[in-house]
């Protein structure tokens, strides 16, 4: 794993982005670190513990776990996990701690579960009340991170978690414990069913009164048919990238199937390299030294070059505060006109990750930005210094685990291309401006006929009034959907990922239509062109909550134009009246959530209560 070439000189425009998140940052980065210095010990965290507090911790271990925990000289895991059975990409976390605990004995060490965290599907919850649950769960997952961790009797940790909110929520309360090391651990992608692209085909079919719900359910059903990350590329395959692309997980580890062999000594492996960074270990290496600034930058180069998740532009921007980091949407859209997309994935095309994975995966990915200067190799990784070292791919050696150099090319053009011969020149997201506020566009699976929509709005304030326009027969036009007070302070900012099938079947028959919304879209973000995260949002008082339906509305991806046609002194005298949001604070838990809605920062913030608006 290690590299002869000389450095290649870093893009300027990346050099440029990090410069000014670096400055950006200082006083914020300069304080997070001198917290975390200051909780530094040089050994184990439980040495000199009071002996009640010590044997409470403890004192349902095995024998010979508790002789080794007396002596107070070999360390400690700490585990964190997100399993549970209702996840299909969760349920294979059932048995990784008892075989983390049985490797961590083969090591000298012992393993403890130091707590669990909620995970939630959002594929279970599209379109319905827990939805309103689904983007504040992230700070929950932080906050129970964090009390699982502040027994501090742990040496080292490892995080199990893959989707949406759950990676996202334990590297922010993680990096509360950023003097510890930490691994994230994997448990990879189901095997290859339904393909993606004829999922959508059939539910676009059922949209349309072609098919029955038997039928849509056996298409569901053959997509997502057994344990492990369904398999498209949305926010979940997104967090797996980023926790590789910035050096917490190990090379090659995201995308290896469940129940394999090569899968189990990865989990092996980890507990290894945990063990290795300890304080007063062989390589001490705190997580606060692995997420810098240019770790962060990294994760949105992996996230433009792939066509990853738009909810990161909420969800890495959080992640990055919680480190001290201050990153906005700016850096995202300047990166992302240097940043060529490399990879087609469902649904930018019709691989899945299983197809992006064989075609050369992440290591491929990785040799390719390092080469063409788009990543920061000089970055600390749970492997050492040196990003090169993930330019590589896990694979058994006679039964043992190796890794060797990624393929240098492609095994499939059509799926993962080299930076020579990109899908298209730059990353495939936009931040919009105009005078209704910022907002993203994620345009790499939008066709360029389609990138400029100049329409009428329809206004409506909820996902499930556009669709019942739909069915009335009154939607068989150019329009632009505007679906507002659907912001994290409104009803907590679930995603809309119901409205995908009725746009593609409009845009599909000719008409010109687009979505403006102070609303999430689910990670699978597709071909009609979506101005997302609109802020200010609606409830705030934000332009959004003045528009009237016939307003013309211009979106246009390409020159990052979000306007409303309606003069300045006559939007200043309109009014903005918002629903009775009342429901939206009653029923399915969302009374427990009063408080995050209250407190949440904008959504170029993070959209998180945690931060706020700081």
């Amino acid at each position: 794993m290690s590299s002869d070439a000389l450095p290649t000189p870093l893009h300027p425009v990346l050099d440029l982005v990090t410069r000014r998140v670096i400055e950006r940052s200082r006083d914020s980065r300069a304080a997070y670190l001198r917290t975390m210095a200051s909780l530094r010990k040089p050994g184990p965290y439980r040495a000199g513990m009071g002996c009640a507090n010590a044997a409470h911790a403890f004192a349902a271990m095995p024998e010979q776990d508790k002789l080794v925990l007396r002596q107070e000289r070999e360390p400690n895991l700490g585990i964190v996990t997100a399993y549970n059975d209702m996840l299909s990409a969760h349920q294979p976390y059932e048995h990784y701690p008892e075989q983390i605990r049985a490797t961590a004995r083969q090591l000298g060490a012992t393993a403890q579960v130091a707590g669990g965290v909620p995970a939630m599907c959002d594929g279970v919850t599209q379109g319905y009340e827990g939805m309103e649950l689904s983007l504040f769960s992230r700070d929950v997952i932080a906050m129970a991170a964090a009390v699982a961790l502040s027994h501090n009797v742990f040496d080292s940790v490892l995080c199990l978690g893959i989707c949406d909110k759950i990676v996202p929520g334990l590297v922010i309360g993680a990096l509360q414990f950023g003097h510890l090391p930490a691994v994230f651990v994997p448990a990879g992608p189901m095997t290859s069913g339904l393909s993606n692209d004829d999922k959508a085909r059939v539910r676009q079919q059922y949209a349309q009164g072609l098919v029955d719900r038997q039928a849509l359910l056996a298409a569901e059903e053959a997509a997502y048919h057994g344990a492990g990350t369904c398999t498209f590329y949305g926010t979940a395959n997104s967090n797996q990238m980023l926790m590789e692309i910035m050096g917490l997980q190990l090379p090659g580890s995201s995308f290896v199937n469940p129940g394999t062999p090569l899968r189990q000594a990865l989990t092996d492996f980890a507990v290894w390299r945990a063990l290795r960074m300890r304080a007063g270990g062989p390589e001490p290496l705190g997580m606060a030294e692995v997420i810098d600034e240019k770790a962060i930058v990294n994760g949105i180069v992996g996230l433009l070059a792939t066509g990853g998740s738009t909810n990161h532009t909420l969800h890495l921007v959080a992640m990055a505060r919680a480190a001290g980091i201050r990153i906005d949407w700016d850096d995202f859209a300047e990166l992302s006109e240097a940043v060529p997309l490399l990879a087609r994935v469902y649904p930018n095309g019709k691989a899945d990750v299983n197809h992006f994975h064989a075609a050369g995966g992440m290591g491929f990915l990785i040799a390719q930005l390092l080469q063409a200067g788009l990543l920061h190799a000089d970055v600390n990784t749970i492997l050492g210094h040196g990003l090169h070292r993930f330019a590589v791919e896990p694979w058994l050696d006679n039964g043992q685990l190796a890794w060797r150099a990624a393929p240098q090319a492609s095994a499939d053009e059509s799926v993962l291309r080299p930076v020579a011969a990109p899908f298209s020149a730059d990353g495939g997201l936009k931040r919009l401006r105009g005078n209704l506020g910022r907002a993203v566009v994620k345009t790499s699976a939008v066709k360029p006929e389609h990138r400029l929509v100049h329409a009428p709005a329809v206004v409506v304030e909820s996902q499930q009034a556009l669709a019942e326009l739909y069915k009335q027969g009154a939607l068989e036009r150019d329009f632009v959907a505007v679906v507002r007070f659907q912001g994290p302070q409104a009803n907590g900012m679930p995603e809309l990922h119901k409205l995908t099938p009725i746009l593609g079947i409009l845009q599909d028959k000719g008409f010109k239509v687009a979505l403006v919304t102070d609303g999430r879209m689910s990670g699978a973000s597709g071909k009609v062109p979506a101005a997302i995260h609109v802020s200010p949002e609606a409830v705030s008082g934000g332009a959004i909550a003045r528009v009237q339906d016939g307003d013309m509305i211009r979106l246009d991806c390409d020159a990052g134009l979000l306007e409303l046609e309606v003069a300045d002194t006559e939007l200043g005298q309109r009014t903005a009246s918002a629903p009775d949001l009342s429901a939206n604070g009653h029923g399915y838990g969302r009374e427990l959530f009063g408080l995050f809605r209250r407190n949440a920062g904008l959504a170029e913030n993070g959209a998180s209560a945690l931060f706020g608006n700081d």
